[in-house]
């Protein structure tokens, strides 16, 4: 069966938005920032979990371990999906800062663990990390435009990957009020609908709702927390837009309330969530 793994989904989808953006809306981004940003995260991830393995077979050199690296087996899409991630929101003129971000967007797996769980999204982290440590780079939200046809499309996608994965109150919630504040603020100004339909209908804010704030492996475990999280994040996410009329919010929302996934976790236990692989390849 060629879709055995829920992921084998989000990266079909991915890398289709990802050629239709670049033949409909003719972006900037060039194939070899693409190829560079994919080879990062793969290396990386290989890298890594080929030295999580060495440890764990007490410093054994073997012909497994980056050959047939079971942690790598089992994480490759994983950081695959990452790298699309990356190539979709983040925009920059070379290829060292794609490295980077993909790099340390794949490093923060590693990093930033509690109880096996890291609790930053990877993609979201490489964004912080290429904004903040590059002059170079840059994410553009209105990019994808706001056809309806786009919003459809993403709604689409997006509701077949949460039913797999089951994460779908966590973007309703946000998208919900998220929509609630900027009506509210709409009405407040006198705006026309229009302006509000034009703020919302954005193919980037839909992506990050569907596909990054849904990540099962770093948003909180217990539906509960999930709801209040995402909560969070939309005021945060509102405040940050209206009080420093920051075009990059949502990511700066989302990376500053990840940290307190991890007491959200304490305080409402539940399993952590596993993809739907083999287990004779565990995720990491």
């Amino acid at each position: 069966m060629i879709l055995r793994d829920d992921r084998d989904y989000q990266i079909l989808f991915l890398g289709s938005f990802l050629g239709l953006g670049m033949i409909t809306r003719d972006w900037s981004l060039k194939p070899e920032l693409i190829i560079v940003a994919i080879i990062s995260c793969l290396l990386t991830q290989l890298l890594l979990t080929s030295w999580v393995y060495f440890i764990k077979q007490k410093n054994k050199i073997s012909f497994n371990l980056f050959l047939n690296n079971p942690l790598f087996m089992g994480s490759w899409r994983s950081s695959l999906i990452t790298a699309l991630g990356l190539c979709l929101l983040l925009r920059a003129n070379h290829e060292t800062t794609m490295i980077l971000a993909g790099s340390l967007a794949i490093a923060s797996k590693f990093m930033f663990r509690v109880s096996q769980k890291h609790f930053f999204n990877p993609a979201n982290f490489g964004i912080i990390a290429a904004l903040t440590l590059t002059q170079d780079a840059w994410v553009s939200p209105g990019q994808w435009g706001n056809d309806f046809w786009f919003l459809l499309l993403f709604l689409g996608a997006g509701a077949m990957i949460l039913k797999r994965v089951g994460r779908w109150e966590t973007s309703a919630v946000f998208l919900l009020f998220y929509t609630l504040l900027e009506a509210v603020r709409n009405f407040w100004l006198g705006w026309s609908w229009d302006v509000l339909s034009h703020h919302l209908m954005t193919g980037s804010l839909l992506l990050f709702a569907l596909f990054m704030l849904t990540d099962p492996r770093s948003i909180p475990n217990h539906y509960l927390s999930r709801i209040f999280w995402a909560i969070a994040i939309a005021i945060v996410t509102f405040m940050i837009q209206y009080s420093l009329y920051l075009s990059t919010a949502i990511f700066w929302a989302l990376f500053f309330l990840s940290p307190p996934t991890i007491m959200l976790d304490y305080c409402w236990y539940s399993p952590k969530f596993n993809w739907k692989v083999s287990i004779a390849h565990p995720t990491i």
